[in-house]
């Protein structure tokens, strides 16, 4: 498969899997939002991390695409600065983490090397970096109503998400080598 093809793949699966999980969370998780857009279990941060970790840059430009798209047209339809932020932002932070990850442990591509430490350790840098920047482009902006809260609340939401993403997927990938496929003659 061409690098092209390749990275369009993975740009249209990180799509994908952040619309499922977004479509899944605001089924089951709705009534725990704090305000529009921050969440106390937010699925589609996982999908962030992971998308980048597995992905890289393909991940971080899918991200950005449907980051944009969901907060253009679902979560801020009237308020087009804090949907172009929002969507960098919601990008930028998990790409960030997987860059500095990839110096600190020398990530190999199929993330061979990531322990369940590293990987424990990479959950909470990205949920400490989104809430993070995102706080900052408030508070530059004049959005500081609930700052803290809000804050702490996006933290924990990013964290529970991302746990329970990262860790079916790695529970999902552990038992799918020991599937046996037919034999085929």
């Amino acid at each position: 498969m061409s690098q092209l093809r390749l990275n369009i793949a993975m740009i249209t699966a990180t799509i994908f899997l952040f619309i499922l999980t977004l479509f899944i969370n605001e089924m089951i998780f709705t009534r725990f939002e704090f305000a529009r857009g921050i969440n106390w279990i937010y699925l589609p941060a996982g999908v962030r991390l992971l998308s980048t970790l597995l992905f890289g840059g393909a991940g971080a430009v899918g991200l950005l695409i449907v980051s944009w798209a969901v907060c253009f047209f679902y979560f801020f339809q009237d308020d087009y600065l804090r949907s172009f932020m929002g969507g960098i932002l919601a990008a930028a932070a998990p790409y960030l983490v997987y860059r500095v990850a990839e110096y600190l442990y020398g990530l190999k591509t199929n993330l061979i090397n990531l322990t369940p430490k590293r990987l424990l350790l990479c959950v909470i840098a990205y949920a400490f970096a989104s809430p993070f920047l995102h706080h900052i482009w408030f508070f530059v902006h004049g959005d500081t109503q609930d700052f803290l809260s809000g804050f702490f609340v996006m933290f924990a939401g990013d964290l529970f998400g991302s746990l329970i993403i990262v860790y079916a997927m790695k529970g999902l990938l552990n038992f799918l080598p020991s599937l046996k496929l037919p034999q085929q003659n």
